[in-house]
């Protein structure tokens, strides 16, 4: 590791943490020792940092906010690039051009100050630009593939292509860049629409409270762990089984609502872990329902 840091810091790379706790950099607040985190300064740094790692032969994971991502207890192996320097974002009319690690929900509410119509359903959701995109995040029966019009990605052979919102087949919690694990959101491009300032904020505010009377946000989560089956919803399954307020250590299926497990009382990564597979094989025993989990498992056997 000792070599690649020193080209890291001899080609000006970007900015490097060293030994660092994913816990700290995950909404769940848990997760092992990472010995290597690297922040590229742009586009070029993070090819040239990503030809490193392939000449040193290093595992790697790129990250966002955390938010959609349960890291095991142990330690990573390898190295951690987040993208926060790529934070640029450009307001050309009700074209919205934005780096893949600009905070979504600032974005969201930025434009709808503006009077900016379109991704309202975004102002309550934890992440960055880059880390929605990968899962088509969304709310209110709106997700990122309503307003994306193209997608600016780094393919595994250091190639940069834009992909039309056709090309990221964008489906429920889904796009083209979780079929190709080696390929990086750099940026988006979105096509917003003029709404009425004053109705922007209502919707706002109104979702605001729905949020804040619905959902555990004062606890560590990274939001709804399972997606919705067809014409059903997870949180009904979870709750008819009676499973609201199960524990298994630290981690608890919220009984404010029943499709969020949190972290009350200082739990392990392994601990919410099991309880999302103990969730899972519940509602498959009781409705032969197997729930797909919205959440990543990263550096577990």
């Amino acid at each position: 590791m000792e070599k690649i840091i020193n080209e890291i810091k001899i080609n000006k790379i970007g900015k490097i943490l060293r030994n660092v706790y994913m816990r700290d950099f995950t909404t769940y607040k848990v997760g092992g020792k990472v010995s290597l985190m690297v922040f590229p300064f742009n586009e070029e740094k993070l090819i040239k940092l990503l030809n490193l790692i392939k000449q040193f032969n290093l595992s790697y994971k790129v990250v966002g906010g955390g938010s959609n991502l349960i890291f095991s207890d142990c330690d990573y192996e390898g190295i951690i690039i987040k993208l926060d320097y790529f934070n640029h974002l450009l307001i050309n009319d009700n074209v919205i051009t934005v780096g893949s690690g600009y905070n979504l929900m600032k974005l969201a509410l930025s434009v709808s100050r503006l009077g900016l119509t379109g991704l309202e359903f975004a102002t309550g959701i934890p992440g960055t630009v880059g880390g929605a995109v990968y899962m088509n995040s969304g709310a209110y029966k709106k997700d990122m593939g309503d307003v994306i019009s193209q997608v600016k990605v780094l393919t595994g052979d250091a190639k940069i292509v834009n992909l039309t919102n056709k090309g990221m087949a964008f489906g429920y919690r889904s796009s083209i860049l979780q079929a190709h694990p080696d390929y990086i959101c750099l940026e988006a491009t979105l096509v917003l629409s003029v709404g009425d300032k004053k109705e922007i904020k209502e919707l706002i505010l109104d979702r605001k409270q729905r949020r804040l009377m619905s959902q555990p946000l004062n606890y560590p989560s990274a939001g709804s762990v399972f997606r919705n089956p067809p014409d059903d919803f997870a949180g009904r399954l979870i709750e008819e089984c009676g499973l609201k307020g199960r524990r298994i250590g630290g981690a608890l299926v919220s009984t404010k609502h029943a499709n969020f497990i949190i972290n009350d009382q200082q739990a392990t990564a392994a601990d919410i872990r099991h309880l999302i597979l103990l969730v899972k094989r519940k509602v498959k025993e009781k409705y032969a329902v197997d729930l797909k989990v919205e959440q990543e498992f990263v550096n577990w056997e």
